[in-house]
């Protein structure tokens, strides 16, 4: 059985949406596009470095795929993510009919998630998402994801897709790995950490205030 990991850019709020360019993904008004761009440096490049190292296929959402496929067949020979993204096989979810044109693209057409999950059941290498916010609703939902590898910007988007929107449902994780970039990205790598175990530091004895408060709750 292999894993699906999603690997994402996003900003504090959460949201992921066209983090490379202006021209990636401005749907719904978003006119922030590539805000990424600037907080680049040496740990960033090594910590994606380590995302793409491992034997790994891509699975995207249709938009991304389009994005990417307009993209990374044009980067050059030298180009060493170009390399690698071309080469490796590419499952897309899509309900379109449309041929994909980028080599080494399989579409996964019906049902997203019985799809995902049967190529879960397959022996090969793990199933690496980019972007694809969509998609990774789907996933969310059906619980496919078993690891995310997040970058988390210093910035607040305020609007935009977000990584955790409505497939999200409670769920604890567990932090296997974590740096900073020199210019305040976090870089963190969470597996998955079971239900969501509650506390309280209520105190044992409630005060006459406490459970007034209680009482009128519902007011609010």
């Amino acid at each position: 059985m292999r894993k699906v990991v999603a690997a994402a850019f996003v900003s504090l709020d959460g949201v992921m949406q066209a983090p490379g360019g202006p021209r990636e993904d401005p749907t719904s008004g978003f006119t922030l596009g590539g805000w990424t761009v600037n907080y680049w440096d040496e740990p960033m490049s090594q910590f994606m470095g380590g995302i793409f190292t491992d034997p790994f296929e891509l699975l995207l959402g249709r938009k991304t795929y389009e994005i990417f496929a307009a993209h990374w067949p044009f980067v050059g020979k030298d180009d060493p993510i170009g390399k690698v993204f071309n080469a490796v096989t590419k499952y897309v979810a899509t309900t379109s009919q449309k041929p994909l044109t980028w080599e080494n693209s399989v579409a996964l057409r019906g049902d997203a998630a019985a799809e995902i999950a049967r190529l879960k059941q397959q022996d090969g290498p793990d199933l690496l998402t980019q972007g694809s916010s969509g998609l990774l609703q789907t996933l969310l939902t059906h619980d496919l994801i078993d690891e995310f590898r997040l970058l988390t910007f210093p910035l607040i988007l305020g609007t935009g897709k977000r990584l955790f929107g409505k497939g999200a449902k409670p769920e604890a994780l567990k932090l296997t790995a974590n740096t900073v970039s020199t210019t305040g990205v976090i870089m963190s790598v969470y597996a998955r950490g079971g239900a969501i175990k509650t506390g309280t530091f209520e105190l044992a004895q409630p005060s006459e205030a406490d459970e007034a408060r209680g009482l009128n709750a519902s007011s609010f």
